[in-house]
């Protein structure tokens, strides 16, 4: 069972459920050191005191704010357990929206609530069953780690989760990356939409969702240590360019029903029509000539 990363309570109007704070995920990766190529020897990184020129422990260490270069505020870890905040001890639920509405960039990492002790197992139920049934997800503040935060929270099977959320202004802007102006026909819009519902899914699971770098670090690390050659990359496919966009989405579907094991049935996707060239008017020396023969062929012959 994970460590307890905080105790509190969550806050539902004068509803109180005491709860746990626990890590939702696990981290995987292949960690890696710093160490001296020359002789392989640990390279560390110690922690000096600047005015004593002598490494302290992390007993010795603590945290300050510096007011000025010569003034530092020290702030104790109790101190900032007991911040004059109601959300020092609780996560306060400040309401309830729709989960599309909450922008997924505003959405970090994920902890596990649990019910702290028998008094809080029927309120804690009582919100998982009323949040299940509303459809919406309730969004809180809550205060750790010397800041206050904005909180998101929602059900997973019959478990509340805790996902940190974002402020409104620590989300940048994202005009400044739009793409240039250019028109999009309707026929590539479908073409595009015949290839998302080609690659719809049920569900995350599967081959293709694995972690397939962390694998080959694995294998490299496993060949160096048998002193054996390492594994060889995989040549890319080779795919002749395609500057048709239609033409691609039409190759992209059919390829992808092959990678699903369907049968490949080309389907001619419908192309943009080709817009007629303009007609050049007339120059003034063809017009002057036309107009000179219809003249002349209007003219009745002389009588000899």
């Amino acid at each position: 069972m994970p460590r307890t990363i905080w105790s509190g309570a969550i806050s539902f109007g004068l509803v109180t459920v005491p709860i746990n704070v626990v890590s939702a995920t696990e981290d995987h990766s292949i960690r890696f050191h710093q160490y001296h190529l020359r002789d392989m020897g640990r390279v560390r990184v110690r922690r000096v005191c600047e005015l004593e020129d002598r490494e302290v422990t992390q007993d010795e260490i603590g945290k300050g704010y510096e007011l000025t270069r010569t003034q530092v505020i020290p702030i104790t870890d109790e101190e900032l357990r007991n911040l004059p905040l109601p959300t020092a001890k609780a996560i306060e639920i400040q309401g309830f929206v729709p989960l599309e509405t909450v922008d997924p960039l505003r959405i970090g990492e994920g902890y596990y609530l649990q019910p702290s002790g028998q008094v809080a197992a029927k309120p804690y139920k009582l919100l998982v069953q009323a949040l299940g049934r509303s459809g919406k997800v309730a969004v809180a503040k809550y205060a750790w780690s010397g800041r206050e935060r904005l909180g998101l929270l929602r059900v997973r099977e019959d478990a509340l989760v805790l996902h940190a959320m974002r402020w409104p202004d620590e989300i940048r802007s994202p005009q400044e990356l739009y793409p240039p102006s250019v028109d999009v026909d309707e026929r590539e819009i479908e073409g595009a939409l015949a290839l998302m519902d080609t690659l719809a899914r049920d569900d995350l699971e599967g081959e293709e969702f694995r972690d397939e770098y962390t694998e080959a670090l694995a294998r490299i690390i496993e060949a160096k240590r048998e002193e054996m050659p390492l594994p060889q990359v995989p040549e890319p496919e080779q795919s002749a360019q395609v500057l048709d966009l239609m033409a691609a989405l039409s190759a992209s579907v059919e390829q992808a029903k092959a990678t699903r094991g369907e049968p490949a049935e080309v389907h001619e996707l419908p192309t943009p029509k080709k817009k007629a060239a303009a007609k050049k008017p007339p120059t003034k020396k063809t017009t002057a000539k036309k107009t000179t023969a219809k003249k002349t062929a209007g003219r009745k012959p002389r009588s000899v």
